[in-house]
Protein backbone atom coordinates (compact mmCIF):
# COMPACT_ATOMS: atom_id res chain seq x y z
CA UNK A 1 0.00 0.00 0.00
CA UNK A 2 1.37 3.42 -0.96
CA UNK A 3 -0.82 5.39 0.56
CA UNK A 4 -4.18 5.86 3.27
CA UNK A 5 -7.50 5.28 1.89
CA UNK A 6 -10.68 5.67 3.18
CA UNK A 7 -13.02 8.16 5.18
CA UNK A 8 -11.36 10.07 8.22
CA UNK A 9 -12.92 8.86 11.10
CA UNK A 10 -13.66 4.84 10.11
CA UNK A 11 -9.82 4.50 8.96
CA UNK A 12 -7.72 2.21 11.43
CA UNK A 13 -5.07 4.26 13.25
CA UNK A 14 -2.13 1.81 11.49
CA UNK A 15 -2.65 3.49 8.53
CA UNK A 16 -1.48 6.15 9.98
CA UNK A 17 0.83 5.46 12.78
CA UNK A 18 2.99 2.45 11.77
CA UNK A 19 4.54 1.94 14.71
CA UNK A 20 1.44 0.77 16.00
CA UNK A 21 1.25 -2.34 13.79
CA UNK A 22 0.70 -3.61 10.19
CA UNK A 23 -1.66 -3.16 7.84
CA UNK A 24 -4.05 -6.27 8.08
CA UNK A 25 -7.65 -7.26 7.77
CA UNK A 26 -8.08 -5.45 11.53
CA UNK A 27 -7.95 -2.38 10.07
CA UNK A 28 -11.79 -3.52 8.61
CA UNK A 29 -12.68 -4.57 11.90
CA UNK A 30 -12.17 -1.03 13.02
CA UNK A 31 -13.88 0.62 10.42
CA UNK A 32 -16.70 -1.73 10.92
CA UNK A 33 -16.59 -1.09 14.55
CA UNK A 34 -17.19 2.59 14.21
CA UNK A 35 -19.92 1.94 11.58
CA UNK A 36 -21.44 -0.17 14.54
CA UNK A 37 -20.91 2.71 16.77
CA UNK A 38 -22.89 5.14 14.23
CA UNK A 39 -26.02 2.67 14.12
CA UNK A 40 -26.02 2.13 17.81
CA UNK A 41 -26.00 5.27 18.82
CA UNK A 42 -28.12 6.47 15.68
CA UNK A 43 -25.37 9.46 15.37
CA UNK A 44 -22.34 10.36 13.87
CA UNK A 45 -18.98 10.12 15.97
CA UNK A 46 -18.37 13.81 15.58
CA UNK A 47 -20.83 16.02 16.50
CA UNK A 48 -20.13 19.57 17.28
CA UNK A 49 -23.29 21.23 18.61
CA UNK A 50 -23.84 19.04 21.68
CA UNK A 51 -25.47 20.01 24.98
CA UNK A 52 -22.39 19.09 26.61
CA UNK A 53 -19.23 19.19 26.15
CA UNK A 54 -18.41 15.85 26.92
CA UNK A 55 -20.23 14.61 24.04
CA UNK A 56 -18.85 15.99 21.23
CA UNK A 57 -16.23 13.35 21.33
CA UNK A 58 -18.62 10.61 21.09
CA UNK A 59 -16.23 7.37 21.36
CA UNK A 60 -15.36 8.53 24.41
CA UNK A 61 -18.91 9.70 25.74
CA UNK A 62 -20.48 6.64 24.98
CA UNK A 63 -18.10 4.55 26.01
CA UNK A 64 -18.49 6.21 29.35
CA UNK A 65 -22.09 5.81 29.43
CA UNK A 66 -21.94 1.98 29.32
CA UNK A 67 -19.14 1.66 31.89
CA UNK A 68 -21.22 3.26 34.63
CA UNK A 69 -24.30 1.68 33.38
CA UNK A 70 -26.24 4.45 31.72
CA UNK A 71 -29.14 3.96 29.48
CA UNK A 72 -28.12 4.68 25.50
CA UNK A 73 -30.42 7.64 25.04
CA UNK A 74 -33.02 6.64 22.20
CA UNK A 75 -36.04 8.41 21.03
CA UNK A 76 -39.14 5.69 20.95
CA UNK A 77 -36.68 2.30 21.90
CA UNK A 78 -38.00 -0.58 23.35
CA UNK A 79 -35.95 -2.34 26.47
CA UNK A 80 -34.92 -5.03 23.18
CA UNK A 81 -33.55 -1.95 20.87
CA UNK A 82 -31.75 -0.56 23.82
CA UNK A 83 -30.27 -3.93 24.98
CA UNK A 84 -29.42 -4.40 21.03
CA UNK A 85 -27.87 -1.09 21.10
CA UNK A 86 -25.49 -1.42 23.79
CA UNK A 87 -24.36 -4.95 22.81
CA UNK A 88 -23.32 -3.61 19.39
CA UNK A 89 -21.33 -0.74 21.41
CA UNK A 90 -19.43 -3.12 23.65
CA UNK A 91 -18.83 -5.22 20.20
CA UNK A 92 -17.77 -2.07 18.11
CA UNK A 93 -15.34 -0.65 21.43
CA UNK A 94 -13.32 -4.00 20.93
CA UNK A 95 -13.51 -3.30 17.17
CA UNK A 96 -11.72 -0.19 17.50
CA UNK A 97 -8.88 -0.97 19.76
CA UNK A 98 -6.04 0.96 19.13
CA UNK A 99 -3.85 -2.42 18.54
CA UNK A 100 -4.93 -4.43 15.51
CA UNK A 101 -3.67 -7.41 17.53
CA UNK A 102 -6.34 -6.56 20.24
CA UNK A 103 -9.30 -6.32 17.99
CA UNK A 104 -11.48 -9.42 17.19
CA UNK A 105 -11.46 -11.04 13.95
CA UNK A 106 -14.70 -10.40 11.82
CA UNK A 107 -15.54 -14.21 13.20
CA UNK A 108 -15.23 -13.50 16.77
CA UNK A 109 -17.20 -10.07 15.74
CA UNK A 110 -20.14 -12.16 14.46
CA UNK A 111 -20.33 -14.75 17.38
CA UNK A 112 -20.51 -11.32 20.10
CA UNK A 113 -23.15 -9.72 17.92
CA UNK A 114 -25.49 -13.19 17.86
CA UNK A 115 -24.47 -13.76 21.69
CA UNK A 116 -26.27 -13.37 24.95
CA UNK A 117 -25.29 -9.35 25.74
CA UNK A 118 -24.90 -10.22 29.63
CA UNK A 119 -21.41 -12.55 28.43
CA UNK A 120 -19.81 -9.18 27.08
CA UNK A 121 -17.81 -7.08 29.19
CA UNK A 122 -16.59 -3.94 28.28
CA UNK A 123 -12.83 -3.74 26.51
CA UNK A 124 -9.92 -1.38 27.99
CA UNK A 125 -11.31 1.81 26.52
CA UNK A 126 -9.70 2.39 23.56
CA UNK A 127 -6.55 5.03 23.11
CA UNK A 128 -8.31 7.15 20.70
CA UNK A 129 -10.74 8.25 23.34
CA UNK A 130 -9.81 11.03 25.81
CA UNK A 131 -8.70 10.16 29.04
Amino acid sequence: MTAARGTLGYMAPELFYKNIGGVSNKADVYSFGMLLLEMAGQRKNLKPMVDQISQIYYLSWIYDQISNGKEIEMEDASKDERKLAKKMIIVAMWCIQMKPSDRPSMNKVLEMLEGDTGLLVMPPKPLICPQ
